[in-house]
Order: structure tokens, then sequence, then C-alpha cells
């Protein structure tokens, strides 16, 4: 069966290929690899390109070495615009972003990534005008991703209703249907009424799986892994999403038409791609 995680970091620094092997070997098939935060080299070049290459090059080197699939998101990582406002200034910092999300874009395009992400805000308490650079990086990320067809992947404050109905009338004023809009690390906000259109990529605790499955089936299952040798395991382990979901099918409480909506239907939707084992 397909078993998707749709949403791990990987460092070369950190277990890298071993993570993989990890989650191939616990029954994982196919997952995203979302860009990783690197301030220290877009200070250093001015730029997000060699961030993007880096992340490129070691979905390729899975692909060769593992024979999994891997699929790849890259943006300007939100928290970035404090450290890059410290050393650029206002109009620089939000400058290099903006072009960083429009090489996300063009890679979208070229059908090198499925998706712009992670973007949004910070998740902890800032001043208000750094929400509202950040707000205006989110729109005009949302345009870009529409333009090119692809996903975009929200980082952000804790999901709630009320955010998930703000990130979807954003996401509107930009052109972007709401389908196109996942927000990463939520909570089981499942029902149309919680998450209003948008697809909820929720962190794979058995417990929030079980939650989620007592509301419906349209949502997707990631580790939000970050591959920290300073933190082994977090945010949860590799083997993660194909563990919780075969203790639940063994359990009778994900049934199989329900992993092949999450695992299968769901990424397929969003992301507008195909999988196959």
């Amino acid at each position: 069966m397909l078993i998707f995680d749709n949403h791990l970091h990987l460092r070369r620094d950190g277990k890298f290929l071993d993570a993989v092997k990890e989650f191939k070997k616990a029954g994982g098939t196919h997952f995203v690899l979302c860009q990783y935060p690197m301030p220290e080299i877009v200070i250093k070049y001015k730029s997000y390109k060699p961030c993007y290459h880096e992340t490129l090059k070691m979905a390729e080197e899975i692909k060769k070495k593992l024979d999994i699939d891997v699929f790849v998101t890259v943006a300007p990582y939100p928290v970035d615009y404090l450290k890059l406002n410290d050393v650029f200034g206002r109009d620089k910092t939000l400058e290099i972003m903006k072009k960083g999300i429009d090489l996300a874009a063009r890679l979208c395009e070229d059908k090198k990534c499925i998706g712009i992400g992670e973007i949004g805000r910070p998740h902890f308490p800032v001043d208000k005008k750094i929400i509202e650079d950040c707000n205006e990086l989110l729109l005009y990320s949302m345009q870009k991703a529409k333009d090119a067809n692809a996903a975009v992947v929200i980082h952000a404050e804790t999901a709630t209703p009320k955010q998930c109905k703000e990130l979807v009338e954003l996401g509107k004023k930009a052109g972007l249907k709401p389908h196109k809009i996942i927000k990463h690390f939520s909570p089981p906000l499942v029902l149309e009424k919680e998450n209003h259109g948008l697809m909820p990529s929720i962190l794979a605790s058995k417990k929030n799986i079980i939650e989620a499955l007592k509301k419906g089936n349209r949502f997707l299952m990631e580790t939000d892994y970050i591959d920290d040798p300073k933190r082994p395991g977090a945010v949860l382990g590799p083997k993660t999403v194909p563990k919780v979901t075969k203790n639940l099918l063994e359990n009778g409480a994900m049934t199989e038409k329900q992993a092949y909506m999450i695992h299968k239907e769901n990424p397929e939707k969003t992301y507008d791609i195909i999988l196959e084992k």
C-alpha cells in the first residue's frame, strides 16, 4: 500500500539517508521533502538559490540511492524574515524573500517542485509590522502559486477555524483555490466548518489521527521530522506515519479505503501529482 508523509525535513549533518531508510523500512513509500531553513546561506549569498539547489540535490540523491519517491517544496521560511531584517533591513529583506518566492514558483512550473513552502508567519509573537510584512509575502506567494498551478504550505501560529478562514480568504484574493492551501502542523481540523476548504496536514500522533478519522478522511499525515542532531526524533520520527497507519489498520480504527484516500487521493488532488508504487 501507499504511505505518504506530507512534511519532513532532512539535513546532511543529520541522519539524512538513514532517516529515509527508517521511513522506507517501516513501510513508507512517498514523502515530501520540505526546504530546511538555511538563513546563514541566504545571508551569505543574498539569495535562496543555493538553498533550493541543495534540497533538490538531496532529493535526487535519495531517489537514486534508495529507490523511493520524493517530492520537494521550497520557499523562504517565515522566520528568516527576522534574521535577514537584522542584517539587511526591511526593504532588502522583502526583496530577497520575494525573489526566493519567484524562484520557487519557477521550480514548480518546471515540475521540479510540487509546492511553495513553508511560507507564512512566525509561530511565536512578533511585532505587528512584521506580521503585516509576512502577510504581504504570503499573499505574494499565493499569487505566484496560482500562476504556477502549485500548492502552498503554510507555517504559522497554531491553526484554528478562524485562522483557516483567514488563509482561505487570502487565497481567494490571490485566485488560489482552497484545496491548494495546506496548513502544515495542523490539529485535527477535518470538518469543512473547521478548515473552510483548505487541506489540513495533521501531525501524525496516534491520538491526532484517531480524532481526525472520527470527523472524516480529508486530511494528510505528516511528521515534521526536523533531522536535527541536537534534537533526535523531533518533531516526530521518520517511522511515525507508516507505523501509525499500520497500527490503526490492524486495530480497525482506519479502513483500507480511508488509508487509500489519505495517502493517495488527497495528496494527488492537492499537489496535482500521481502516486504509484
